[in-house]
């Protein structure tokens, strides 16, 4: 059970990832790239991008 909770946290932190990502300022290339490790190396990728993966659009009035 320990670990189907586990495998549930990583896959709803993956989609965060991804879809912070995709609506991210970055370039079509770079989104393609980072949504690609996330997918390939779901727990290493969502680390990675959690230190060096674009962030989202910051437009504060």
């Amino acid at each position: 059970m320990e670990y189907g909770l586990f495998g549930l946290l990583i896959l709803i932190a993956d989609i965060y990832a991804i879809y912070k990502t995709l609506t991210s300022g970055a370039s079509t290339g770079a989104k393609v790239i980072w949504t690609l490790v996330i997918l390939i190396l779901p727990v290493l990728g969502f680390i990675a991008w959690l230190v060096a993966g674009p962030k989202g659009n910051a437009l504060h009035a």
